[in-house]
């Protein structure tokens, strides 16, 4: 076991480890080759959006770069901004201590645009850089930050969304301690406004539309505006009421209601402006966004494109005014298809190339571009040729002096019959016939899924546990994505039952198959994965060696009424409410169990958390601690939300996490 993960017990000892390891300097070679560590999960950068020109000459790409701990001032990554030319020549634009967010193209494709906050800017402006060479110059500013942006077909103009400014004398009221806030109700909406862009384009323009805005596009022709609104700014009603209109960009009239049902993702022009596609949820309970819909532009009639799908669409670009390219997930695996818009479907790219999201095309869709990640990198940027692909970034060259880990894609048998697909992770230099420590990594959601890819992360264990010799299942339990609405269901009205018992049986399996010592196995997650961490850290606590749980869930009858998403969870989740029926809420929460938790358990979670209020990890820990003598450790992220985002936290988290499972 490697000697910079031995147990602290104090922060002042953390910082001196953390000190250690740093001065050994992440960019120097290693002497031989070695597994992964934290510090290199903390130095991996990565390609996080693609925009390819109009004509396809140019590919905008954003790569983020996190900040180094310890050595930089602390704080999220950087997102730089960088352009691949057509020889497939790379050239930073925006780089270093920048966050550069949203890249798009003038239609005339000179000019990159994205949104930033630069120099002693208070409020996050709308910039746009000359793809010829010169410096970046603001496009607009706002009294509020920018938060989306589209453009109009000629580059004229801009509609965006920003939230309404302080109304007046409330700064003035502040300064003299009137600081209080009335929960959900002081919140501001977010706007459409339209403002011309260039010389003496004048003020921007609110649209007079009702509830709070969280998505924009401009038609491909004339002053129509495709708005995504909700009644207000609540994260529940984003997720669960979120409908689609077309608004006339002049006069901000409402033109068309779309009706979609349930959750919505991303909305996309026709080419010829007649159609919006989207991702949709199938019906008002699907847990997720990923069912390809067509709507009439000028009716509002919706279509479900591949209604009979066992598998969820990520992302989709229109390729001409007939058909989108997709990515497609069918399990643990994408794929990128063509997609008519009368339902005929042809796969381009095979599942397995790649865990494929964004999608990015020229005009004419001669060029396709994409960001991928396989089990050997993370996400980086591809070009698509017909039914080939080509990767043309390399953020992370380090890494090829390192060993990997061999990853796989297994099935095995639920008790109930129910076939389970999971990612398996084998330790660095596994023998035949030598048993292993197993962490099972579980996804959050559970609307989510584990793609056959990069499955490294400061909060995921992956090769770093690989490296000192354990084996990482992350399964893809009853719930989650990837296998269809119907597979996505079952979880439903059966929170902790058969979709946590789909993780014990992914254990037996591969005790049977002689790769696991049943005596050590562990169990990690985040969110909805820190649920299942505290359930097999209770519940299952005779079949978990130990416990790493992430922002989760301990209390479902607490959690029902501190969550920022109560109507998310009754609707695609539960299917009841706490009061008809609480001895099923209480029996299906971990702190039920905690006086038979023999699991030692590391608690971590944000204290800003809207999500799942930090109060659920306390009362997990004090649970615990007054049931018995079973080691429990509480960690507060100061700061922090639903995940850490700030490069110090992160690291802390990964070092925590694997000197708790060793």
């Amino acid at each position: 076991m490697s000697s910079i993960l031995r147990p602290f017990r104090h922060a002042t000892a953390a910082v001196l480890v953390l000190a250690g390891i740093l001065a050994l300097g992440p960019a120097a070679p290693p002497a031989a080759a070695r597994g992964m560590t934290p510090a290199d999960v903390a130095r991996i950068e990565y390609v996080d959006s693609v925009a390819v020109s109009p004509d396809g000459t140019h590919i905008a790409y954003a790569k983020l770069v996190p900040r180094r701990p310890m050595v930089d001032e602390d704080g999220p990554a950087w997102h730089e901004l960088h352009v691949l030319a057509k020889d497939g020549t790379s050239m930073p634009f925006v780089t270093g201590q920048v966050t550069v967010q949203d890249i798009s193209w003038t239609p005339d494709g000179r000019q990159v645009v994205f949104r930033s906050k630069r120099g002693s800017d208070e409020e996050t402006g709308l910039w746009a850089i000359p793809v010829d060479g010169g410096e970046a110059r603001r496009l607009l500013s706002h009294d509020t930050s920018i938060a989306a942006y589209s453009l109009s077909p000629d580059g004229g103009r801009v509609a965006f969304l920003a939230e309404e400014p302080v109304p007046e004398g409330v700064e003035e009221q502040e300064k003299q301690g009137f600081t209080q806030e009335v929960f959900e109700e002081d919140w501001r909406d977010t706007k459409v406004w339209v403002a011309g862009l260039g010389d003496g384009a004048g003020e921007a323009r609110r649209l007079d539309l009702l509830g709070t805005a969280s998505a924009v596009r401009w038609a491909p022709a004339g002053n129509r505006l495709a708005v995504v609104l909700q009644p207000t700014p609540a994260v529940d009603d984003e997720y669960m009421k979120s409908k689609l209109h077309v608004v006339d960009a002049d006069t901000g009239k409402d033109l068309v209601q779309i009706a979609n049902p349930g959750k919505l993702g991303e909305v996309r022009w026709s080419p010829d402006g007649k159609r919006l596609a989207m991702l949709s949820a199938a019906d008002l309970n699907d847990p997720s966004a990923g069912r390809l819909a067509v709507a009439d532009a000028a009716t509002g009639a919706l279509t479900f494109l591949l209604p009979e799908l066992e598998g969820d669409v990520v992302s989709f670009e229109w390729a001409d005014a007939g058909s989108v390219l997709a990515v497609v997930a069918q399990g643990a695996r994408h794929g990128i298809w063509r997609v008519g818009v009368d339902g005929a479907a042809d796969i381009l790219i095979e599942p397995g190339v790649a865990c494929w999201e964004d999608l990015s095309l020229s005009a004419d869709a001669s060029t396709v571009v994409a960001r991928g990640d396989a089990a050997s990198h993370p996400p980086e940027l591809f070009r698509v040729a017909g039914d080939s692909v080509e990767r043309m970034t390399s953020s992370n060259p380090w890494i090829a002096d390192l060993e990997l880990a061999p990853q796989e894609l297994i099935t095995y048998q639920a008790r109930d019959g129910l076939t389970i697909e999971g990612v398996l992770i084998r330790p660095l230099g596994a023998e035949t016939g030598k048993r292993y420590p197993l962490i099972v990594d579980v996804h959050g959601g559970p609307e989510a899924h584990n793609c056959d890819g990069w499955r490294t992360t400061y909060s995921r264990p992956g090769q770093m546990a690989a490296a000192q010799g354990m084996a990482v299942l992350a399964p893809n339990y009853r719930g989650s994505t990837g296998r269809g609405v119907a597979f996505a269901k079952l979880h439903q009205g059966d929170p902790a039952g058969k979709e946590f018992d789909d993780l014990v049986d992914g254990v037996d399996h591969l005790i049977a198959a002689g790769l696991v010592d049943a005596a050590r196995v562990g169990i990690t997650g985040g969110s909805y994965g820190g649920f299942a961490t505290a359930w097999g850290a209770t519940y299952y606590s005779e079949r978990y060696a130990a416990a790493v749980m992430f922002v989760g869930i301990s209390n479902h009858i607490s959690k029902a009424f501190n969550t920022d998403i109560a109507n998310e969870m009754y609707l695609v989740h539960q299917r009841k409410r706490v009061w008809e029926d609480w001895q099923f809420f209480l029996e299906r929460s971990p702190i039920y169990y905690a006086r038979q938790a023999k699991t030692p358990l590391l608690i971590l979670h944000g204290d800003s958390d809207p999500r799942v209020n930090p109060e659920q990890s306390l009362e997990m820990f004090r649970a615990i601690k007054l049931a018995g003598d079973t080691p429990v450790r509480f960690v507060s992220y100061p700061g922090e939300g639903h995940g850490n985002r700030r490069a110090a936290a992160r690291f802390d988290y990964s070092l925590r996490m694997m000197r708790w499972f060793e």
